[in-house]
């Protein structure tokens, strides 16, 4: 291929790779929203695209890692706060199941949405019709979710910092 346009493809690749990553960095402000998965869904879509050099697999390699622990970051960090509140693992993992299924039907914020209701109605049963404590839980939740989502957020940053490094070095 003539090296002008190998030059241009390459650049486009890089170029529309690179949007969709910030697009899926931005998305996480979404609930729900799986960029993290999707800047390592793009990455990977790169590499099919571009060729896996040495350099380009163990930057793919660490994208996986970070991938799978923003994944975790949601669950493990809204889990631990609502339990630090006072809220039952089955309420905990009930309101998850139906923040997902709400996600589905009613777009992620409903989702988001229905799991945090469901919880405090869940919690404010369990806890006799105390409002108040059930509002702490809430409150502790979404502290949870602010961390997660710092944490993801900087790991989105880390992610798409790795793959730079990895396009950079693409010829």
């Amino acid at each position: 291929m003539d090296t002008d346009w190998q030059a241009i493809i390459y650049g486009a690749i890089n170029t529309i790779t690179f949007i969709i990553m910030l697009i899926s960095l931005f998305g996480l402000i979404v609930p729900i929203f799986p960029g993290g998965v999707l800047i390592w869904v793009a990455a990977l879509v790169y590499g099919l695209a571009t060729g896996f050099t040495a350099l380009g697999g163990w930057m793919f390699f660490f994208i996986t890692i970070l991938m799978i622990v923003s994944a975790l970051a949601d669950n493990v960090f809204m889990a631990t706060k609502g339990r630090q509140a006072g809220a039952s693992w089955g309420n905990l993992i009930l309101a998850f199941l139906l923040g997902l299924i709400g996600g589905i039907f009613l777009t992620p914020l409903g989702g988001l949405g229905a799991a945090v209701l469901a919880l405090f109605l869940l919690e404010r049963r369990r806890l006799g019709g105390d409002t108040d404590k059930a509002v702490g839980v809430i409150k502790a939740l979404m502290q949870g979710y602010l961390w997660a989502f710092v944490i993801r957020f900087g790991l989105g940053i880390v992610k798409i910092g790795l793959w730079a490094i990895w396009a950079a070095n693409v010829t």
